[in-house]
């Protein structure tokens, strides 16, 4: 019998006992993300999704009770993926320019994404539960930040410096969900500039420059 990968232990789904059922969730939940590149979440029928993933709807069935269940083990695949991107970022960069880079990934991430990350927001609105993991994640990447520039700047960060980090966070996903759900302009997340600006308001509000330099 074949044991699941460790970060998959608390993945949403109905129990997987045999290496082919792991086989079938991953392909479906593989699929999921490759149909959400050019549909929209609610237009993706259990029959289609099954279907190009080469399996049947009972196969689909055997493993998610529902399309919400569903939905819930691709956040949680997000938030994996997640997690090991920023793990990445932050072997890779050692000083402040880890916050511009981890600032732009997340632009670039979610607008690859951005049909899953619509249906995210939309789910967000009916099930206030449903957020809960994204937020700790959201917190966990503030938190891993504040120790970084606490690192570079040699001491403790105050209150009111942390508390200007997590608003900087704020304001980036903030502008970031807005744009996915209304486009507001005058920029779009298509654009360079886009990337560039909210690099700058990140740096701007969380103040980091003078918090190393104090």
């Amino acid at each position: 019998m074949a044991k699941r990968k460790k970060n998959q232990k608390e993945l949403p789904g109905l129990t997987i006992k045999q290496s082919r059922s792991q086989k079938t969730y991953d392909a479906l939940i593989k699929k999921g993300f490759k149909l959400l590149k050019k549909m929209e979440y609610d237009d993706i029928t259990v029959a289609e999704l099954s279907r190009v993933a080469g399996y049947s709807v009972g196969a689909f069935y055997t493993r998610f009770r529902s399309k919400d269940e569903y939905f819930d083990a691709l956040v949680a695949h997000h938030l994996i993926n997640r997690s090991e991107i920023i793990d990445h970022l932050f072997s890779k960069y050692s000083g402040v320019e880890v916050v511009d880079e981890l600032v732009k990934d997340l632009v670039r991430y979610y607008w690859i994404n951005l049909r899953f990350w619509r249906a995210a927001l939309v789910r967000s609105m009916r099930d206030q539960e449903f957020w809960e993991p994204i937020r700790k994640s959201g917190h966990a990447t503030a938190d891993r930040v504040i120790d970084k520039i606490s690192n570079l700047a040699g001491r403790p960060l105050t209150d009111l410096e942390q508390t200007n980090i997590r608003f900087a966070f704020q304001v980036v996903f903030g502008t970031i969900n807005n744009t996915i759900i209304n486009q507001p302009g005058p920029i779009y997340m298509d654009q360079e500039l886009f990337e560039e600006q909210l690099t700058k308001a990140f740096r701007l509000v969380s103040d980091i420059e003078n918090i190393i330099n104090f």
